[in-house]
């Protein structure tokens, strides 16, 4: 098989992981080695997140990475995968649709089946970007190819709105624009209330990803039940994992008498972590 009959393969089951009888779960990944952590554990696709990236690459979050970083971190991540890989590009790291466009097109001859692109705030500002910005982008980046899944995110419950009912409007009228535009499904990220993923899910005819990277999270099978589609982990892992090494790093530098028992609970062995890439080129 080809390589560009290998992705188009990926890019339709990824299609396909969103229409079965299960959401789709995405415990984000950062890197390689992340990425074949969650592939064994489970994993039916790998979906990277921008933020992870960036602080695994010594950036902050809001496309202050470089695109050629962004790119060579997904190379990796492609190269050790074996299920779907979907990429987090954040408003699409360039300062047009062309320059957005390029980076795409760099990311599907890498083997991406496809992308969360959001419409964000405009650069500088806590104002919400115009939707027709992401719409000419979403119809560009549908024209490179009729089968990558463009995952079209909004940031309307990112922005402070004193109106929670205009939110959900704006929500629901961006959503049904991205759709309109050429978007395979949307994300809310932000958006917990229940009555309000259900209303999203039957208001728009697309996969509703539903974000539960944080504590309050409700279970899979509850965001389920209210219509969600898709599942994202996002930055949560990550954050989980420093968090923990902030644990070990306290332990080993304070001398107390856990000695090093947050390090030795539930540690990989070199064994095992040197098998996760076993025949890799």
């Amino acid at each position: 098989m080809s390589s560009a009959d290998a992705r188009q393969a990926q890019t339709g089951l990824f299609h396909r992981l969103h229409a079965g009888p299960e959401p789709l779960v995405l415990v984000n990944a950062w890197d390689a080695a992340s990425a074949r952590i969650v592939e064994r554990a489970g994993a039916r696709a790998i979906g990277t997140t921008s933020a992870g990236m960036a602080w695994a690459l010594g950036y902050a979050d809001g496309e202050r990475m470089p695109a050629s970083e962004l790119l060579a971190a997904t190379a990796r991540i492609c190269r050790v995968a074996r299920v779907p890989v979907s990429v987090d590009i954040e408003r699409g790291f360039g300062h047009d649709t062309q320059d957005v466009c390029e980076v795409v097109r760099a990311l599907i001859d890498l083997g991406v089946a496809g992308i969360n692109i959001e419409d964000g705030t405009l650069p500088g500002t806590r104002e919400l970007a115009p939707p027709e910005i992401l719409c000419e982008r979403i119809a560009a980046l549908r024209g490179l190819d009729a089968l990558f899944f463009i995952n079209a995110r909004t940031d309307t419950f990112f922005v402070a709105n004193d109106d929670p009912a205009v939110r959900y409007e704006d929500t629901l009228r961006r959503a049904r624009l991205y759709a309109a535009a050429g978007a395979d499904g949307i994300f809310v990220p932000g958006m917990s209330k229940l009555d309000e993923i259900a209303g999203l899910a039957a208001a728009v005819p697309l996969p509703v990803n539903v974000y539960a990277g944080h504590t309050q999270a409700p279970p899979v099978e509850v965001l389920a039940g209210a219509g969600a589609r898709r599942v994202s982990l996002g930055c949560g892992p990550l954050q989980a994992a420093l968090g923990l090494l902030g644990r070990i790093a306290t332990e080993a530098f304070d001398g107390s008498d856990a000695g090093f028992r947050a390090m030795s609970a539930g540690m990989l062995s070199v064994g095992e972590i040197n098998a996760l890439f076993t025949g890799m080129s």
